[in-house]
This record gives structure tokens, C-alpha cells and sequence, in this order.
């Protein structure tokens, strides 16, 4: 079988590649000209040049394969403009590029929790909830899900959708939560109770190989189609804390900061994303999502129709990346 993945250069990109790879799968990643691929083709995997925003790239890619995994995005933007020209008008291009290709792949949209929106304390989200995103980020990932919806019946599609996603490789939560750990202080935005699902990013990509084979497909309404994958605990940001400083061998306490002073970092953030026309992961969209007490979400459907397990808890979990992390000269 061969699998078409965009965003193949991206963390979860890659280890969905090596996941197939390692099965014997027969794997062709589209890349932007821009895109170092340097590690895809170590595994193996066909390289094709192409854009999500230009639909007469993804002809070509398409062609002559059974699954397409579109994961290709963007997780910061200037506007809601740039989400959307991406990770929604992304999502209807590859769909329609499915739509036209013989024999027809089945597509999985690789979505986010953020689409569906943050939960209440001690109610995790399930798929049956309406999503109620907070974020341009969500909101874009959201009309991501419906620009392939307005397909089916023509179009096999499935949706997963991951909360907090970790593992080697990582380049946007790891990275300053290992720093702040190594300094002993790791701050916490806001004196509340924090609550978050997470998930390693080995885990994600068996989800998605399972949801690809045996996912059910999305319908013009409804939540069917739709899965959650995540490590199925809820954890305290003073749990994501504690992982990350016994991986490291280290101690470190949590101090939050007010939530007037993450407005200031955040305005800055915006500010100066602004003046430079270059996108920065704390923004005043991102703090919308920050501020929430609660992003945690069940996994009960992807056990109970793809068979989902998780290998990872999160103390192994941050082991495993904390050890990837020192290997690569990167903490």
C-alpha cells in the first residue's frame, strides 16, 4: 500500500514516516521546495516537490495512492487570513485532489484538539461535543475539518485529533519546558488549577495509521469519523513539570505568573510578530488558549474502534525524549 503524507518534514510527519517505513509501507511525502528532506529520503520515502495552497502540485502526489495523511499546517500566524489559506483552503485542496485521483484514496485529516475546543474541569472532551474553539488557530483548523466534510459522500475521510503532542524532535513545547526544568523554575501562566490531555508522538502515529485502516468514515453531520488520540490521563502542568525535571535529573518548582504579566509577554509577542511580519508562538491569539483551565479529551472511541493503546505514559514518555534531546546536543 502506498501512503501520501503532507507535512512529512514536520514532527509528526516523520514519525509517522518511520512508523510506516518500519512496516514495510510504501511511503511518498510532498515537500515544499523550501523543506530539508535529507531525513525522509535516509528512510526511504519518495519525494515530491509540492505546496498544499497550490492544487496542480497535489495531482501528481496523489496519484497511484491508497492513503493520503494531510498534515501539512501552520500553528502560528500573523491573522486568521494565514491560518485559513492553510489549514482550512490546505484541507479542501488535498481533498479535492483525492476526490479526482483513480482510485480514490481515503484521506485522514490530521486536525487538533484546538478545533474542538478547550473542556470543563473534570469533564474531558468527548467527540460528541459541539466544538466551541477560542483561538484563530482552532478556529481555522476547524473549517479545516468541514472544507473535507463538504465532501463526503464522495470521499472517504477520518479526523484525528490530538491535544498536546511531544516526543523527539519536538521544536515548540519541549524545548522551553527542558529549559525552564534545567533552571529549577518552570513557570505557569495564571494561580488556577491547569489541566491538559497529552500525548507522545509515537502514539499519534499509530493512531493514525490505525484510524487510516480502521477508522470510520466522517458524514455530512455528526461526530462519527472523529477521534481523539492522547495518553488518556489528565495532567496538572505541575505533572508536565515534574516528567520533564526527573528526565532531566533534575528539581524544579512551578511558579505561576499573573495572568496580567502573560498579557504583557503576550502583547509583546503580537507586537513585535507585528513590526517584523514574522509569526511568534506567543501571541495574543495563543494566550486565548492559555488562559483556558482545562484542554484534556477522552480517548474511549479510538480504543474501542481502532483499538488504540498507548505505549507511552508520561514519565517514559519524557524519558525517552529527554534521552533524544541529549544524543542530538540539543538541551
Amino acid at each position: 500500500m502506498r501512503w501520501l503524507l503532507t507535512g512529512a518534514t514536520g514532527f509528526i510527519g516523520l514519525a509517522l514516516a518511520e512508523r510506516l517505513r518500519a512496516g514495510g509501507q510504501a511511503v511518498r511525502a510532498l515537500a515544499r521546495a523550501s523543506s530539508r528532506v535529507e531525513a525522509l529520503a535516509g528512510l526511504g520515502v519518495e519525494i515530491l516537490r509540492g505546496d498544499v495552497t497550490e492544487p496542480r502540485s497535489l495531482q501528481a502526489a496523489v496519484e497511484g495512492c491508497q492513503v493520503v495523511v494531510h498534515l501539512a499546517g501552520l500553528t502560528k500566524a500573523l491573522d486568521l487570513t494565514a491560518y485559513r489559506r492553510v489549514n482550512a483552503l490546505g484541507a479542501r485542496h488535498v481533498a479535492r485532489a483525492c476526490l479526482e485521483a483513480r482510485p480514490r484514496p481515503a484521506l485522514v485529516l490530521v486536525s487538533s484538539l484546538a478545533a474542538a475546543g478547550p473542556a470543563r474541569a473534570g469533564r474531558p472532551r468527548t467527540e460528541e461535543d459541539p466544538p466551541v474553539p477560542v483561538s484563530d488557530y482552532g478556529r481555522s483548523k476547524l473549517e479545516g475539518e468541514e472544507e473535507v466534510r463538504a465532501f463526503c459522500g464522495r470521499l472517504e475521510a477520518t479526523v484525528v485529533r490530538p491535544p498536546l503532542v511531544y516526543g523527539p524532535r519536538d521544536r515548540e513545547f519541549l524545548p522551553p519546558l527542558f529549559r525552564m526544568a534545567r533552571l529549577g523554575v518552570v513557570l505557569k501562566a495564571g494561580f488556577g488549577d491547569k489541566r491538559y490531555s497529552a500525548v507522545h508522538v509515537e502514539d499519534v502515529a499509530e493512531g493514525i495509521r490505525a484510524a487510516a485502516e480502521r477508522g470510520r468514515r466522517l458524514s455530512r453531520s455528526g461526530s462519527e469519523g472523529i477521534y481523539f488520540l492522547a495518553d488518556g490521563v489528565e495532567h496538572r502542568w505541575e505533572d508536565l513539570a515534574r516528567a520533564a525535571a526527573e528526565a532531566l535529573g533534575a528539581r524544579a518548582r512551578v511558579l505561576p505568573v499573573p495572568e496580567a504579566a502573560s498579557w504583557l509577554l503576550a502583547a509583546g509577542g503580537s507586537l513585535r510578530a507585528a513590526l517584523t511580519g514574522r509569526p511568534v508562538m506567543l501571541s495574543l491569539g495563543k494566550l486565548a488558549e492559555i488562559r483556558e483551565a482545562a484542554w484534556t479529551c477522552a480517548i474511549d472511541r479510538a480504543v474501542a474502534e481502532l483499538g488504540f493503546e498507548p505505549r507511552f505514559p508520561l514519565g517514559e514518555g519524557m524519558r525517552q525524549s529527554a534521552e533524544w534531546f541529549r544524543e542530538n546536543g540539543l538541551l
